[in-house]
């Protein structure tokens, strides 16, 4: 899974095709995990939160798994395909960004195939965005793929460059111990909220494209503190993230979040945003005062998820 640190909503084709995209994201511990099995019968297994039992891959309901055996040419009606995953769905830390990536891993490790990081993700946002047409971006395809806390350029003829940040030992210890997520009790689907932002920025509206100049402003002076190890000034930045992320759409706030929020600001945190598409799921703050913000959280009954960086991006953890 993943956090944004700055720069989030500029990797939309719909925005990114036109003027480029920039954004800085961080890997988290926090996994989606695919078993992939061999049956004696002649079936398609499929678990997820629902269980098909299907004979040819064009009957299978999921369509990512469907896309994926596609695309990868995994045709054995030999096959039982499990999912679980360490944070549900729809919850802003790019669960399906991350099972993408996983599950085409699985199916090239089945078929003996070597995938490069860079091919995985573009493999991935191939599936979702061009096959399935979520009006999505490729910021959670690619940081699951790759890992670390690490840049991204979306150029304007769909060629995406990274690079991990250069971040001092020391710096990156403090970022991880100050950042602090808390769950807001809701989940949405990020493609409705995203697909407000596709349209509007498509016909050129000049409110949300400033809105995404100003956004990948951030990202590129958020990438400048985290490099230079000016972890107030970033704090800062992510507020300011925050207030124009709010601005982007009605869906993306609500009376409860904007109350959390500033009871956090007011209580500890230097800054923070909601992750994701937003409308749900969790929000990060940079603490100055971790004690009294985790007290704070808890009297509002927000549970929070602690986690750390991950540099490995998407693996294989056992293979027979």
């Amino acid at each position: 899974m993943r956090v944004s640190l700055g720069g989030g909503g500029t990797d939309l084709a719909s925005y990114y095709s036109e003027h480029g995209g920039f954004l800085v994201a961080a890997a988290v511990d926090k996994y989606v995990y695919i078993t992939k099995h061999t049956t004696f019968q002649e079936e398609i297994i499929i678990k997820y939160s629902k269980l098909e039992r299907v004979t040819s891959v064009e009957q299978i309901e999921h369509p990512i798994v469907r896309e994926a055996l596609k695309l990868t040419g995994v045709t054995d009606p030999h096959i039982e395909l499990a999912s679980m995953a360490d944070i549900p769905g729809g919850t802003g830390l790019g669960s399906s960004g991350s099972f993408t990536t996983a599950l085409l891993k699985a199916l090239h490790a089945f078929k003996k195939n070597s995938v490069s990081p860079a091919e995985l993700a573009e493999q991935a946002c191939e599936i979702e965005i061009n096959r399935l047409g979520e009006p999505i971006g490729k910021q959670d395809q690619y940081i699951a793929a790759v890992g670390g806390i690490t840049a991204f350029t979306f150029h304007k003829d769909g060629r995406v460059d990274f690079r991990p940040c250069k971040i001092a030992a020391e710096t990156l210890y403090s970022l991880e111990d100050n950042l602090l997520l808390f769950f807001t009790g809701y989940s949405r689907s990020a493609s409705a909220i995203l697909k407000d932002q596709h349209e509007r920025s498509k016909k050129n509206d000049s409110s949300m494209i400033d809105n995404l100049h100003f956004t990948k402003e951030l990202g590129y002076k958020s990438l400048n503190c985290l490099e230079s190890g000016d972890l107030e000034q970033f704090a800062g930045l992510m507020d300011v993230h925050w207030q124009r992320k709010k601005a982007r759409s009605s869906g993306m706030s609500n009376a409860h979040i904007n109350e959390w929020y500033d009871y956090a600001m007011a209580n500890g945190a230097l800054g923070g945003k909601l992750i994701g598409a937003g409308g749900g799921g969790f929000l990060m703050f940079y603490a100055g005062d971790k004690k009294r913000l985790r007290q704070a959280m808890r009297e509002k009954g927000l549970q929070e998820l602690r986690f750390r960086f991950d540099f490995e991006g998407t693996k294989i953890v056992v293979q027979h």
